[in-house]
């Protein structure tokens, strides 16, 4: 199965034409709160998975503090997101200028993220400082890190899914990937046979690091606070901390 990445493609969305306003009066008169998310990019969504993706799971409990049930709407590329009417994208850059174009207001942050490199538990490498010219990492086609890693004159790899640089990595075609430790932490839930060690992201790189929130579509002041007040809740009394845990995921605190 292919890893689909919403919290850098959510990023990308652009919104054009003016997608319909629903403040927080309207989806409590509906009673459901619609979420958009990819049907097949486990561990954030699957729509007909075991587990769900902590998406899914994450947006029922946000949906019960807002007192309303979930909708799920489906998308696979950008240009659905006009015709999905969904309300909220979650694991969105909680960032004003990578939003810049999404018109998606962002909710306060409840986790902290980034690229991290994934590489064999054999590995002598030990930061994105060790990496040199000898050393090949895959990277996503497109990504901020691929242009990053190869100003540094690192030898990269390029391929279209996270999950396949991992696989790459673990088959030993490549020295490490550089992914998110979202995608590493799953792949080595997935595969306890063979897995990966995860570095430390580097934190002096300002664009390889991120904090995550709740994306919304043009919502009114109450839903945004709404949102806020929810997301403050489920981060104190650990519940977004268990959910993600489910996937083998462990949360860094936003900063």
């Amino acid at each position: 199965m292919k890893t689909f990445v919403p919290v850098i493609v959510a990023a990308a969305i652009v919104l054009s034409g003016q997608a319909a306003a629903r403040p927080l009066e309207a989806i409590r008169s509906s009673g459901v709160i619609g979420l958009c998310a990819h049907p097949n990019s486990l561990p954030f969504a699957h729509k007909t998975g075991d587990p769900p993706g902590f998406q899914v799971e994450l947006g029922r409990v946000l949906a019960r503090e807002l007192g309303v049930s979930l909708r799920l709407d489906w998308i696979i590329t950008q240009y659905q997101m006009r015709s999905a009417g969904c309300d909220i994208l979650l694991d969105v850059i909680a960032d004003r200028e990578a939003q810049g174009e999404t018109r998606l207001r962002i909710s306060k942050p409840y986790y902290r993220t980034g690229v991290a490199l994934a590489v064999p538990s054999s590995s002598t490498l030990t930061s994105f400082a060790s990496l040199n010219e000898s050393t090949k990492v895959g990277v996503q086609v497109g990504s901020i890190a691929a242009m990053i890693i190869g100003r540094r004159r690192v030898p990269i790899s390029t391929f279209g899914f996270e999950s396949d640089s991992l696989e790459a990595v673990s088959n030993r075609e490549i020295d490490a990937a550089a992914v998110t430790p979202t995608a590493a932490s799953y792949f080595n839930l997935t595969h306890p046979d063979k897995p990966l060690r995860i570095l430390d992201r580097d934190e002096s790189t300002a664009d390889l690091n991120w904090n995550v929130g709740v994306g919304m579509v043009r919502p009114d002041d109450a839903l945004r606070e709404a949102i806020d007040a929810a997301v403050e809740r489920l981060r104190s009394d650990g519940t977004i901390d268990r959910i993600y845990r489910r996937y083998g995921i462990a949360l860094q605190a936003p900063r």
